[in-house]
């Protein structure tokens, strides 16, 4: 996770750079904030991502693709679980949709989106505690 870090790292030096660069573009004739502020929040998440993988490095320590010395066989293994077949993904995707859709028709869909994304969410969490796949 090394060179994820520093991609992230650069990410922030690099995004600030653009912010000041677009504030000081952007002011000549009349001043425009949102790109700027979309700039920085930009910088910020990748601030936060730097961090965590930062966090993750130092708790973890360093993975066969942080050394020039490793072998392959070191990567080999188990790399996590996947669903395969799971159909709540399509259900939260057609939620969130449904409350950004109620954004702009009307509140009353928007709760009806966060219902449907809720229990969605839960039922998509939940999948592998019950029925057949109960461990």
């Amino acid at each position: 996770m090394r060179a994820e870090t520093k991609i992230f790292a650069f990410g922030v030096v690099f995004f600030l750079a653009v912010a000041g660069l677009y504030a000081w573009w952007s002011a000549q004739p009349n001043p425009e904030p949102v790109g700027t502020t979309a700039l920085v929040f930009t910088a910020g998440l990748s601030v936060l991502v730097a961090f965590y993988l930062h966090l993750s490095l130092r708790r973890t320590g360093p993975r066969p693709e942080d050394r020039g010395d490793a072998e392959i066989a070191e990567g080999a293994g188990e790399l996590g679980f996947y669903s395969p077949h799971s159909v709540w993904p399509l259900f939260v995707g057609l939620g969130a949709a449904t409350v950004a859709l109620g954004l702009a028709l009307g509140l009353w869909l928007v709760a009806i989106g966060a219902i449907a994304t809720f229990t969605a969410s839960i039922g998509w969490v939940f999948e592998y505690y019950r029925g057949e796949h109960a461990q």
